[in-house]
Parts: structure tokens; sequence; C-alpha cells
């Protein structure tokens, strides 16, 4: 099969990622001496700089990882809670029936850098200052723009010069793909990081200590306490002020926990929890495997089956998941098989949940008006010329939000350390830019209901239930890292991608190049909340098109190189072997290693 790159190979250490530039530095960590886990650091922080219309400081970031001294996966939790004032009742007084996708309403407690001081404090071996020192360095010199991060910019262009004045000040006039961007204000945050937790002492750890505390305790937390007091136009058509306080940051840290994980396939399959959409991809394979003799990959009979799979899985998703919640029965075997029984001949409905309660807004095909900004980014889908009249979703609109896209770095050393972590949030088109520290707040709390008895309510100090979705894999001493930007869209692309390594045995590389697609039948977790219905096919999918339209689906067809952005890695624990693959898609994201 021909693929778009080689699937890397090599005993040194293997780091893939959505931007080149993230990889590149990774990887000059690993060669220095580092290991995966100050390597993921180092990218994450040059993808804060590189994607910053993907992910930011602000933001927020699962990871799973494994050690060489415990191969037992874990979760890191760097996704913050929402503030304490953070009610529904508090919303309804504003008039509002969701929490907007714009602005500072929908800001929680940024979890990504002390996610990442975390596990580097923790795991890692190296200093605040080597990890931060590429990233300072294209904030303070410059980066060449990648055209993704122009095009976002250009469209919210006239709400930055109307509203967001911070934002106008950092980003406009709109630069041009290729030039070098800075972003001086944010290099002073990391320096000034760096110069605090150094005064801290010569010791590694307490120097990581130090930095957790400027940031959730000090001149971080004291900024965003004050910004978020200033009312700023959002979704809603008004300007409101946030409720994130400095008291929330201070209360809050990143935690470790067990992942979720299914024996599947031969393999054992680990996600993060509940308040994460991860265990969708579980539920998924769980009925997958039920159903027996995976049809041939891209066909129409495949594509039909993991589609109809894929509808209900969410629907359980929308119906159940919520920080806290107990997945256990939809997780069992019997209920997998149960529901792997409801896959007909012909395209089923959306929604049809076997367990918990969907909101009354998704039953009742609830829509709200599209405001100001971008809640969520997204990989243009594009439009094939073969496409039906129904448009493709745009890259960014001046004025609502569209849904699903983010960052993915995968990371393994020599040692037997592997690292899976899906940054996100902290959007330049989301929310105004706090100007004394160079980036913005995210916007999580959308993802939270305003109903009343919901498995994902909104209620103070709870984790949002994020789309953010990195995967772990291990099957006879074989460790596999992948993952993908994309919302709602990760665990259906990551699933095409693990159906093609681990049942039809594509290498990493060739399982991201097949062609892939996703339904759109699912409660967007994105501001204005939609259901759709659409299955969005690429159109190197070819005659399967006509076959799943006879079988009654709404087939949208897409560019043929447009959908996903999976990133992967893997370690032989018996041979040392690594490898790797990154996706051509977007034309960003690379893999690199020796």
């Amino acid at each position: 099969m021909f693929t778009t790159r080689p699937e890397l190979a090599g005993t040194f250490g293997m780091v893939a990622s959505t931007h080149w530039l993230a990889s590149s530095a990774g990887m000059a960590i690993l060669e220095r001496g580092g290991n995966a886990f100050d390597a993921a650091a180092a990218a994450a922080f040059t993808l804060h700089v590189c994607e910053p219309h993907m992910n930011g400081p602000g933001g927020e970031v699962p990871v799973i990882f494994v050690a060489a001294s415990d191969p037992t996966p874990q979760v890191l939790c760097g996704q913050g809670v929402t503030p304490g004032l953070a009610s529904p009742a508090r919303f309804r007084e504003l008039g509002l029936d969701l929490v907007p996708g714009t602005g500072l309403l929908a800001a929680t407690v940024p979890g990504a850098v002390g996610a990442w001081l975390t596990l580097v404090r923790d795991h890692g071996t190296m200093r605040l200052r080597d990890i931060l020192d590429v990233a300072i360095g294209y904030a303070e010199h410059g980066h060449p723009v990648a055209s993704g991060v122009v095009e976002t910019i250009a469209a919210v262009a006239d709400l930055f010069r109307t509203y967001w004045p911070s934002s106008a000040k950092q980003w406009l006039p709109t630069p041009t793909a290729g030039n070098l961007v800075r972003n001086p204000a944010l290099a002073a945050t990391y320096r000034r990081l760096v110069a605090e937790a150094e005064a801290a002492g010569s010791d590694r750890e307490r120097q990581l200590d130090a930095a957790l505390c400027a940031w959730y305790e000090g001149f971080v937390a004291e900024a965003i306490d004050g910004f978020c007091r200033t009312a700023v136009m959002d979704d809603s058509g008004r300007a409101n002020s946030g409720l994130l306080t400095g008291a929330d940051m201070a209360a809050w840290r990143p935690s470790y926990e067990p992942t979720v994980s299914l024996d599947v396939f031969g393999w054992q399959v680990h996600k993060v929890g509940s308040w994460s959409q991860g265990p969708v991809l579980l539920q998924q394979l769980a009925m997958l495997e039920a159903l027996d003799d995976m049809p041939e990959p891209a066909s129409a009979a495949q594509i039909h089956r993991v589609v109809e799979v894929a509808k209900l899985a969410f629907a359980d998703r929308d119906a159940n998941y919520g920080d806290g919640a107990d997945l256990t029965r939809l997780l069992d075997p019997s209920y997998a098989a149960e529901r792997a029984g409801l896959v007909g001949a012909e395209a089923g409905p959306a929604l049809r949940h076997g367990r918990g309660r969907l909101p009354t807004y998704a039953l009742e095909g609830g829509t709200a008006p599209v405001g100001l900004g971008v809640g969520e980014p997204t990989l243009g889908v594009g439009t094939h010329p073969s496409a039906t009249e129904t448009d493709a979703e745009p890259v960014v609109s001046p004025w609502g939000t569209t849904r699903g896209d983010t960052c993915h770095i995968d990371v393994a050393d020599r040692w037997g350390n592997v690292v899976s972590a899906t940054p996100s949030g902290g959007w330049l088109q989301s929310s105004p830019t706090v100007d004394s520290l160079g980036f913005c707040l995210g916007t999580r709390a959308q993802m939270c209901w305003l109903q009343d008895g919901l498995s994902d309510t909104l209620a103070p100090g709870r984790r949002p239930r994020a789309t953010l979705s990195p995967s772990f894999a291990v099957r006879d001493g074989v460790q596999l890292s992948f993952g993908t930007p994309g919302g709602d869209q990760q665990d259906q692309w990551q699933l095409v991608f693990f159906l093609n390594h681990a049942v039809h045995g594509m290498n990493l590389q060739a399982a991201i190049d097949s062609p892939t697609w996703h339904t759109t039948a699912l409660v967007s977790s994105f501001y204005p909340r939609q259901t759709d219905t659409q299955l969005v096919v690429e159109a190197r999918v070819g005659h399967a098109v006509e076959d799943l339209r006879k079988l009654g689906h709404d087939v949208q067809v897409a560019d043929p190189w447009s959908l996903g952005r999976v990133s992967a890695v893997s370690r032989d624990s018996e041979t040392g072997l690594l490898r790797a693959a990154a996706n051509a898609r977007g034309q960003q994201g690379y893999a690199v290693g020796r």
C-alpha cells in the first residue's frame, strides 16, 4: 500500500505530534538526554506558541502514560474544574439556556500548564528552563506561522477590532502564512515562570513546585482574576464578566488516576475516565467485537457497521458521561452485545441511548442563536465535487461556533517511558487575550448543561465532560500510544485507525493514511449543541458512497485527504524497537525519531 510517509522505526526515541516544530522540540530534548516526559512537555509548550488556534496555556490536557519503572498505564488529569460561582441558577439569572462557547463565562481553571509541570516534576529529569527553552525562543523571536492560524485570525478579525482589543493588539494585522509571528507577552510570562522557579533554589523538583505556585497562586492567577472581572462580548450577544477567580485556581492541582480499560480484539485498550468521552471508544470496540467478522477496510459494509455502532455509543455518552459517573454497566460485555443487536441492515436513527437521560435540549432538537467568536476550531472538511447540496462546515465563522480540532502528542524513549497526550483549549479565537500574559482562557464549561439532574449538569468545582481523548493499548509486550484532534470526531477517527492496525494488520502509517469517516448524528459537545444527521466520508472511499446512500445514510463527501489528524508511536518492550507515524492531512503533523 502506498503511504504518504514511511512508518518510522528505531531504538533511540520517537516523537509524533500535530506540528513539525513541536515534534522537533521534543526530539531535541531526547537528544540532550531527556526522557519521554521531558520531551512531551517541551513539545506541548511549543504547541502553545505554534498552534494557538488549537491550544494554549489557558487550556487543558489529559495524559495517559507508562513509566519505565511501572508498565501500568496511568492518567494525569489536566482538566481544570468549573468556578466555585458556576451553577445553572447563575446562568439562568443571565437569561441563558446554554453556557456560551466564547468569552469568559465558560472559563474553567487552566489545567494544561499545571499538568505538564507536575508530569516533569514527578517523572521527568530536566529543569523548567530546559523544557521551556524552545517555546520561549519561538514566542520571543518568532516562528513561521501556519496557514491555519492565519485563516483563523482573518475569520475573527472584525470581532477582535470591535470587541476584544487585547486580541487585536496581539494578532492584528492578520499575518501572512509562513512569515514570522511573535508573542512577546507569552515569552515574558514563561521567562518570569522560570525566574520564580529558580528563585526557589537549585533543587529541580523544588523549582517545579515553585512554578506551580507562581501559576496557580502567584502572578498568573492574579492576572487572570483581574481580567475575569471585566465584561466582554460572548456568544450570548451581550458582554459578561467571568466567574473564574484566583481562589478557584489556588484550590486546584492536577491529579493522577487509573485508566478505564477493556480487552478487545486481542488488545487491552486504555482510556481516560467518564469526565472525558474516552470510554466511548471502548464501547464501540466492544460492540464491533460482539458483531464479529469485520468487513474489508473502507468498504460500504464496514463504514455502515462502524458508523451505526458509533451512533449507539455516542448516544450513551450523551446520556451518561460526566465527572464521577459510573460507567461499569455500559462497559459490560452483555450490554455491548445487547446494543450491537440494534445494528440493522439500514441506517438507524440518532440518540438511541440504552441507559441514562438525555438533555431536553437535545431531544427537542434545540438550536441556539449563533453569537460571537469560535467555541472550538476545526480542520476544514472541504467540499468534494461529488458532494450533495449539503455544504461542508467552514473552518471558522466570524460570528459563530464550529466544531472539532485541537492537538496531540505521542512520545516514546529508549528507557521504556511512553506518553499519549491531547492538549486543547485556550483558543485564540474563543476568548480575549489576557494582555499581560499573552494567552487567553479556555471555554470548556460550554460542555456542561444548565438542565438539572443530568450526568454533566454544571456545578461548582466540576470537570466538564470533555472531548479530549488520548489512547493507549497493549498487546504481547507492545505498547501503542495514539490520538487525534477533532472534538466529537476524536474517538471515531481513532476507531478507524485502531481497526486498520489491530484488526486488519496495517502498519501505523498505512492505518493513518487509509480513508476515514465520521458521523454527526450525536449531540455536539460545543455551543450551540446541535444534533445533525450526516455521515461524512473522504472521497477516496469511492463507490462506497452510493452504496451507503442506498442504505439510508445522509452521506456528505469530503475532500480526499481531510478527516482526522491521528498520530501514533509504539514500543516493543521485548526488543526495544520503537515505531512512529503522523498524519499528512492538514499539512502540519510530523513524526521524528531514530
